[in-house]
This record gives structure tokens, sequence and C-alpha cells, in this order.
């Protein structure tokens, strides 16, 4: 029995529905062989993202990087896309199946970081990758890159297509692509994720909304004549009472968090701005909308209270992942058929490290590949939730940092710019690529993962949680 077989008949006996596929090994072991080919390429590619370290809608020269690399390899790259100069779609092969997978790039403002076991930043104040998205955009392409090269000897049949997809810490770049389009002619959509722990996802994330409140007042000398102001900060502490007041009263699936983005400048002027910037999530889109209804009024109220004008403007929002679990049944098997990650006793040194001076137990690299069985729902929220609402998508996340350490935190970016990071980008590719192979080379297994998808979104219509018109895009400097 080969190795592949025997993954399947070990995801076959953790699941009520075994996985089914005709792939041809051989050509899993292809994609396998071109990843490590693609090795020292990939760990350039993202080690050079990791140092760009670009915010949302800012990625510049790494959407430009990976594009750049893309066209190399044979790809036909549109960039630009979806109004986003930091978006674009790479595809090679003719016709279908199309079998998509999708990349991120953008880093987190503040979080800059030597690779190393102690907080020392690059750059102080500057942004970094606390969320391993340098791992995620270079994993993502080695993987196509692997599967083109079958297509390109005539081994596998279609169209393999790479998604360059901006701003998932911001605005949620892919919301904006799925609004255009972008994925309408797609069979199946891939996603990986760099975390803590490898496994094949069978627990959504959370669905999210992302609003701004503000208040306009009036100014006044605050001591001289105070009656002739409204403060616009009255009405944010009133709209902030009642946000915290309502925890109580909302399911505990929900979570609310904000940051105050302007609240007076001087004690001595009654401040007439004042803004607030608000995230709400709950496990399920309807959850969300929820809260929203009941956020809207909260704001009025609270301006009229204040006596100042208010208003609450949607600025973004991602839907929960849509599970597929047939696709994650070939996931995980193809983990499986990889193999569990092998650290060298400097790379757990190196994680005990990042978790002492994280304040967790220092126990190391977690090299295990989870079950499917038993996975318990977790917070965060991703825009690839509104791609799986459009197209079937499966997701897999690879350890890249070491069990327990804070994510968005400096301990993730340090872990990203070394082998630990490295070898989790390759364990990532090999396993999309993969899969993609089960997708290409089993209709049956393609069929079987399509239809569960209609039969959960029978009846549904996508609508994005976008406000209208183009996306927010900086002007040029």
């Amino acid at each position: 029995m080969n190795a592949f077989a025997a993954a399947l008949l070990l995801a076959a006996s953790s699941t009520a529905v075994p996985p089914v596929s005709k792939a041809d090994v051989r050509k899993k072991e292809a994609v396998a062989a071109s990843v490590d080919a693609q090795r020292a390429q990939l760990v350039r590619l993202a080690d050079q993202v990791w140092a760009f370290a670009e915010t949302a809608l800012h990625e510049t020269r790494s959407a430009a990087l990976l594009a750049d690399h893309a066209e190399k390899q044979g790809f036909r790259v549109e960039r630009g896309v979806a109004g986003m100069p930091t978006a674009f779609v790479a595809s090679y092969g003719e016709g279908r199946p199309v079998i998509a997978v999708l990349g991120e790039y953008d880093a987190l403002p503040g979080l800059s970081q030597k690779a190393a076991p102690e907080r020392v930043a690059l750059q102080a104040g500057a942004p970094g990758h606390g969320c391993g998205h340098n791992l995620f955009g270079a994993a993502s392409l080695g993987a196509a890159i692997a599967v083109k090269d079958l297509l390109a000897a005539g081994k596998l049949s279609g169209t393999v297509r790479y998604y360059g997809t901006p701003a998932e810490e911001a605005i949620g770049g892919k919301v904006y692509m799925a609004r255009e389009g972008l994925f309408r002619d797609v069979d199946v959509a891939l996603a990986w994720h760099p975390a803590d722990r490898t496994r094949a996802d069978m627990r959504s994330g959370q669905a999210l909304v992302d609003m701004a409140v503000e208040f306009k007042g009036r100014t006044a000398h605050a001591a001289f004549d105070p009656w002739n102001g409204r403060s616009a900060v009255d009405a944010l502490e009133l709209f902030t009472h009642g946000v915290n007041m309502m925890r109580e009263h909302v399911k505990p699936t929900v979570r609310i968090h904000y940051a105050i983005q302007a609240g007076g400048e001087v004690p001595n002027v009654v401040p007439d701005h004042a803004r607030l910037w608000l995230w709400a999530r709950d496990f399920e889109r309807k959850g969300v909308d929820d809260v929203l209804a009941r956020l809207r009024p909260m704001a009025e109220g609270a301006a009229l209270m204040a006596g100042v004008e208010g208003r609450l403007t949607v600025q973004a929002g991602d839907y929960e992942v849509l599970v597929n679990e047939a696709g994650a049944r070939l996931l995980d098997a193809n983990l499986r058929w990889v193999g569990p990650i092998a650290y060298t006793p400097e790379e757990d040194a190196f994680a005990r490290e990042l978790q002492t001076a994280a304040g967790v137990e220092p126990i190391g690299m977690d090299a295990a590949i989870g079950s499917l069985e038993g996975q318990a729902q977790e917070g965060g929220s991703t825009d690839v939730g509104d791609v799986s609402w459009n197209v079937p998508t499966l997701h897999v996340s690879v350890a890249t940092a070491p069990r327990g350490v804070p994510w968005h935190a400096w301990p993730v970016v340090a872990a990203g710019g070394t082998s630990i990071g490295h070898k989790g980008l390759v364990m990532a590719a090999k396993t999309l690529a993969a899969t993609m192979v089960d997708l290409f080379d089993d209709p049956a297994a393609r069929a079987g993962v399509r239809a569960e998808f209609e039969e959960k979104t029978r009846g549904f219509t996508y609508k994005p949680l976008i406000p209208e018109g183009p996306p927010p895009v900086p002007k040029a400097e």
C-alpha cells in the first residue's frame, strides 16, 4: 500500500464519509518534487515579502514581486483587478476545470521585528508580518507553479489560477474581487493559513462587520462659554457606554472591539469631531447582521442625547468560511501523505525561547497533524469566507510559529522569517499542490466537493458587506 492510500484510509477512519480519490499518486510525487526544486526561490520570495512588510493596499513591491515571478513561470498575469493596484490574477492552461489557489501578502502596522527570540524591531514603529502572509503568498504560488508544470507537460488538463489578494487585514480585497465576479468560473478554490498547528480545517471562523461611527458637534471655550458648544466626544462616550452595556445582552459567540480614532485635541476646546472604528463578529453572518441592527439606533440615540450629528458607516465585512467537508478530507489525506514537519533541535530551542518570551508554556513546535474530528470553533475572520460562498473552498492550516504564542504579535513575525516558517511554507505548498492534483485528475472527487457546496448554498444569494463604489485605495504619493 502506498503512502497516499494509507493516508486516505486513516482519514476515512476518522470521518463518517470516506474520501474517494483516484488521482495518480505519481502526479502527486511530481508536484511535491517541483515544490522541493522551487524551495530556494519560494523562501527567497517569502523573505523578501517579509522584509517589505507592506500594509493593506500598500503592498506595491510585494504584489509586483509575486506577479513578476508568476509571469516568468509562464502564467498570464492580469494586474490591478477589481480596482485595486495590488490585486492580480495569474492563469495557466485552457478550459475546465478551473482550480484556483489564493495568496495573501499584506502585513500589520507596528509589528516590525527581527528574526530573533526577543522583542527587537527591525525599524521602530514599522509594520511586520504578524499573520504570516509573507509565507501564505509564496507557498500558494509555489503550489500553482507545481501544477502548472504538469499542465505544461500534458499530464493534467484544465486551468490553474493564482489569485493575488491584497488587504485581507483591512478592507478584505477578496470581497471586492468576488463582487466583480472574478471567481465566477472557478470550479474549486484552495487556501491555507499560517498557524501554530497543522490540520485540514473543519471549522469556520467568524463573520465580521467593520464600521466607522462619527459624530460632529460645535466648538466653544470649555470654561468661558461651554453652553455654546456641543461635544462630539460626549456622543462618542454615550455610544461606547451603550456598546459596553449591550455586551451582557448578546450571544456568547459575539465579539465587539473598537478603537477611538479621534476624540478632541485639547481640554479647553469643546470637541466638534469624534470618530470610532468598530468591528463586530459572530460565527454566522446573521448574527453579525443582528448586532449591526442594534448598533445603528444606538449611534442615533447617542447623537440625539449629545445634541450633535451622528453617522454609522459600514466600511467592510466578511462572511464566515463555508466549510467543505469533502474537500477537508482530501486535504487531510494529503497532509498525512506529505507527512509531519521534522524540526531540528535548534529550531525547537528557538520556538521555546519565543514561547518563554511570550509567557506561554515552552513546549516547542507542534509537528502533529491534527484530526478532522473535535475541532473547536475559534475566533478570527477572513475574506476567504466571501470566496467560500461563491465557489467551493478548501482550507488548511499549517504550523509556522510555536504553539500558543500570541497571533498578530511579534513572535509570529520572528518565526516567519526563519526556517520554522520556511518549513511550513513547503508543507503548505505540497499539500495544496497534491490536493489540486486530486481535483484535476479525479472528476468524482471534484464532483463530490461541488455537490456539497451546491447543497449548502441552495437558495442563498451572495450580498457583500461593502459599500457601493470602488475600493478605498489610497492616493499615490
